[in-house]
């Protein structure tokens, strides 16, 4: 069941959801038999999670938090990081940024709490990407979220997490016309890759080094 587990969350980072979901099923189905309620409850709260991240989700936030919230009723921690940044993101999609704002800050302090630094980096290119949605945007602020999702990322030496940070950066210094700036920060991460290029994010990012011309 933590193989099933870890291995649908990897597919999910991927963008290879179909693959995820065979798993995340066979994941639950085997929680039922054995009476594993923790990894039944995570089955199926990955199941909402790809639903609203494929934006097929009527109500994302509802769905979310739904999840959510039978994780923590298992006693849980681990991941909720995770699930709060993904909640974050559905709040700033509805427009509701106050709450957007508390689950991002809920989702810091969950990482200082509990120590578990694996999607720290994450957290933070989500928040400054919920900056650039907000009314009164603040491209500075944004930057520093990138920044700061970079410096983690680099630190921890978690290269997928540092070409997501760097395509988010990228794609804000384009926005201000520093174009070759974009491309000497993106180039060298996506260069490192040797492997996994029919994935989301290097197809994301092969696409945007194109455009940077």
């Amino acid at each position: 069941m933590p193989a099933l587990a870890l291995t649908s969350t990897m597919y999910i980072h991927c963008g290879r959801y179909t693959v995820a979901l065979a798993q995340l099923d066979e994941l639950v189905a085997l929680a039922e038999d054995k009476g594993a309620n923790l990894w039944r409850v995570f089955g199926a709260m990955n199941k909402d999670f790809i639903v609203a991240l494929k934006g097929k989700a009527i109500n994302a936030v509802e769905v979310i938090s739904s999840g959510l919230a039978a994780w923590r009723a298992t006693g849980a921690t681990m991941l909720l990081p995770m699930r709060l940044a993904t909640l974050a993101n559905a709040y700033a999609g509805a427009g509701e940024f106050d709450h957007a704002w508390r689950s991002i800050g809920e989702a810091l302090g969950t990482v200082e709490a509990t120590k578990e630094r694996w999607y720290e980096a994450e957290v933070n290119r989500i928040a400054g990407e919920i900056v650039l949605q907000t009314p009164n945007r603040v491209a500075a602020g944004a930057a520093t979220y990138f920044e700061r999702a970079l410096t983690v990322a680099r630190h921890q030496q978690a290269k997928s997490w540092e070409l997501r940070a760097a395509m988010s950066l990228a794609r804000l210094w384009r926005d201000q016309g520093k174009t070759q700036q974009s491309r000497e920060l993106l180039a060298p991460v996506y260069g490192w890759f040797s492997e996994g290029f029919d994935t989301r994010d290097l197809k994301d990012a092969k696409a945007l080094l194109d455009a940077l011309v």
